[in-house]
């Protein structure tokens, strides 16, 4: 257990942090996992935009890596082209 004050003040806001980018990863993954089902290309077209968004900010903030950010975005820019 930690023993100063500055320590439990950290492991309080770890696990708020550990919330919210658990919170916002697993909204991306599901962004990205609707619109791969999609079917119609203009609304497909409209969602990209804000997945891409979505992903460039998780790759910003370190939730995951931004090689992973722009694969995804390539695959889903082909898949969303190829529609």
């Amino acid at each position: 257990m930690a023993n100063h004050k500055s320590a439990l003040k950290r492991i309080r806001s770890n696990d708020a942090k550990k919330l919210r980018n658990k919170y916002q990863h697993k909204t991306a993954r599901n962004a990205v996992r609707d619109l791969r089902v999609m079917e119609d290309k203009t609304e497909a077209a409209g969602k990209l935009v804000n997945v891409i968004s979505m992903l460039d900010k998780l790759a910003k903030k370190n939730i995951i890596h931004k090689n992973k950010a722009a694969n995804l975005k390539s695959k889903l820019t082909k898949h969303v082209a190829a529609l």
